[in-house]
């Protein structure tokens, strides 16, 4: 994620550190993601108790099933939901994206057959690097990262499926593993 980090030299996270309101500079305000936060959410499932965390931790193994590690890369990136007035800046995923929507699928079929709501939403790989939430400087941000990230080209394997609990609060969001389940090759 070197050029995720070239970015931020760049002035694009400002001078505020990863994780936290940029104190200064363009992307003053903005809730910038920790490197060791940065992750695809596959499905995101909200407040859930204890006693389901079994029942998760199959449905995942369910949806990693049988599948191979595949190679995935950054491509691109934008805003959402507009860019005129972002909430969160994105960076997309170009190679790897098929995989990663076939793997979001299983999982929401493995999550709907014990009892989770289906997302109806189109699953849409991307990393989120930050928040802007109504920023003025969001805007501005926005289109510079999306003018940096058209040449940018980070590569990965996709290897794993993590269930991750979210902590919130207190500082930036952290993301604890409670399950992994390695893909296969």
């Amino acid at each position: 994620m070197e050029e995720l980090r070239a970015f931020e030299r760049a002035g694009g996270a400002a001078a505020g550190r990863a994780g936290a309101p940029a104190t200064g500079g363009p992307g003053r305000g903005l809730r910038w993601v920790r490197p060791d936060g940065l992750h695809v959410t596959l499905r995101f499932l909200g407040p859930t108790g204890d006693d389901r965390l079994p029942v998760l931790r199959d449905a995942v193994a369910f949806a990693a099933a049988g599948l191979a590690s595949f190679p995935a890369s950054l491509d691109g990136a934008g805003t959402y939901p507009r860019s005129d007035a972002p909430r969160v800046l994105w960076i997309g995923v170009g190679e790897g994206a098929a995989g990663l929507g076939l793997l979001a699928g299983r999982l929401g079929d493995a999550l709907a057959a014990v009892g989770w709501p289906r997302d109806d939403r189109p699953f849409s790989a991307h990393l989120t690097i930050a928040r802007a939430d109504g920023v003025a400087a969001g805007a501005q941000v926005g289109a510079r990262l999306v003018a940096r990230a058209a040449d940018l080209r980070a590569a990965w394997s996709v290897d794993r499926v993590v269930l991750y609990e979210s902590l919130t609060g207190g500082g930036p969001a952290r993301y604890v593993p409670l399950h992994v389940v390695e893909l296969a090759g």
